[in-house]
């Protein structure tokens, strides 16, 4: 398929730059299999759910990966660190190829080596500077600078495992009220962890969907999830993912990418999957979801899910009502 096939025309002033006042309060279109739509909030998703339904979320967690750091010369770089490597340096993005010393406090100063590669002096906690004085790595549509309260709100109220430089967005909407709720339907809640790195938010540049290629991300799934998914289906229940992110962790380990089973239970390992159409979902039976980039990986896996014209008409309505869009935006359960 063409990428400009998943093309549309989206109004500045639909780009959300804040979340919703109450997390729940966005509001959610429900796009049913036959390509209707309903128009409800995201509080009213529990009456969508049954008893014995599964609903995974990624509980990873967004640290405040912008930072800004100080040459001996008094020039300022500003850096996105994107993930630790195993000797205890960072993998870095910034618009300048420098080496050298920076600043990042009166105290605390990095060595930086091509502009792509940040390494700690002394040892020293870098999780420890950032959530100090970092920012939150919010998207470049977002035309302002991060404040002390995207830590919150660019965050699910679950968040645990520390690693992305994005939110699994889906998940924002989610009160500890509304998950509750949800529990006492008899619905189960569980959590696996995908970090979300570059590679989802990368553009695709290719003419042909299928040319493109996704970056590795790593991923930790508890093998009892695995053993619970398999069991729901087998009772005629429904595995609900919460975002892209979800849906690629479960799709990438059950499509056969390579993994590791740790010995306490885990099943740790990294994925590349890029879902479009022709996928074959093996476990993902709904969709929960936020409006995503024209030309985005995420809106390409939205498509394998529910179809591209449905959602393409799904998404011209959603325009036409004022909907909210991106990673503060609004929501979408797919059904």
């Amino acid at each position: 398929m063409k990428t400009a096939e998943f093309d549309f025309f989206l109004p500045a002033a639909l780009i959300a730059d804040r979340p919703a006042e109450k997390r729940d309060r966005s509001r959610l279109l429900v796009l049913h299999k036959d390509g209707t739509a309903e128009h409800k909030r995201f509080s009213d998703l529990p009456s969508y759910l049954r008893a014995g339904d599964l609903l995974i979320l990624n509980n990873t967690k967004v640290f405040p990966a912008r930072i800004m750091g100080r040459k001996p010369t008094g020039g300022k770089i500003e850096f996105l660190l994107v993930d630790r490597n195993s000797d205890g340096s960072w993998n870095a993005l910034s618009r300048e190829n420098y080496t050298g010393k920076l600043a990042l406090t009166d105290r605390f100063s990095v060595q930086m080596v091509q502009g792509t590669t940040v390494i700690c002096e002394n040892g020293s906690d870098m999780l420890s500077i950032l959530w100090e004085h970092g920012q939150m790595p919010l998207p470049p549509y977002i035309k302002r600078k991060p404040d002390e309260t995207d830590k919150e709100r660019y965050q699910t109220v679950y968040a645990e495992a520390q690693g992305s430089i994005a939110a699994p967005t889906a998940g924002l909407h989610f009160t500890r009220e509304l998950l509750e709720s949800i529990r006492d339907r008899a619905v189960r809640i569980r959590t696996v962890t995908l970090h979300v790195g570059t590679g989802t938010f990368r553009p695709v540049k290719a003419e042909c969907i299928e040319d493109h290629s996704m970056d590795e991300e790593h991923f930790e799934i508890d093998t009892k999830i695995i053993r619970e998914i398999e069991e729901t289906k087998r009772n005629g229940n429904r595995i609900i993912a919460v975002g892209t992110t979800t849906t690629r962790t479960l799709e990438g380990y059950l499509s056969g990418r390579s993994a590791i089973l740790a010995a306490n239970g885990k099943i740790t390992g990294s994925t590349n999957i890029f879902i479009h159409e022709g996928h074959q979902f093996r476990a993902v039976d709904v969709l929960i979801t936020n409006f995503h980039l024209p030309r985005s990986t995420p809106l390409m896996l939205a498509s394998a899910f529910s179809g591209r014209e449905k959602l393409l008409n799904a998404y011209k309505e959603a325009i036409s009502r004022q909907y909210r869009f991106f990673s503060y935006g609004d929501a979408m359960l797919v059904l």
